[in-house]
C-alpha cells in the first residue's frame, strides 16, 4: 500500500462519529462559474461530491485500462 493512502486511512481514523453529528445542515460554500455558491452539507455531499469521486474513480479506471493495467470490473468492485 502506497505511503499516500497508508497516511489517508491514518488520518481518517483521527474522525470519530461525534465529529461528523450536524454537519448534513453546516453550510458549504463552493465557486460555481466563480461565484460562491452556499448549500447544506448533505445537500453538497448527495449532489454533488459523490457524483465527483466516482467521476474521478472512473476517470481513473479508464486511463489505467488504457495503459494496459490488468484491472477489471471485480477491482473496482471490491
Amino acid at each position: 500500500m502506497g505511503a499516500r493512502v497508508k497516511k489517508t486511512i491514518h488520518h481518517l481514523a483521527t474522525f470519530k462519529s461525534a465529529d461528523l453529528d450536524g454537519t448534513e445542515n453546516k453550510p458549504v460554500v463552493i465557486k460555481v462559474a466563480g461565484e460562491d455558491v452556499s448549500m447544506r452539507g448533505e445537500h453538497y455531499l448527495v449532489g454533488r461530491a459523490t457524483q465527483n469521486f466516482y467521476f474521478h474513480v472512473t476517470t481513473a479506471h479508464a486511463i489505467l485500462r488504457h495503459n494496459g493495467v490488468p484491472i477489471g470490473k471485480r477491482d473496482y468492485l471490491g
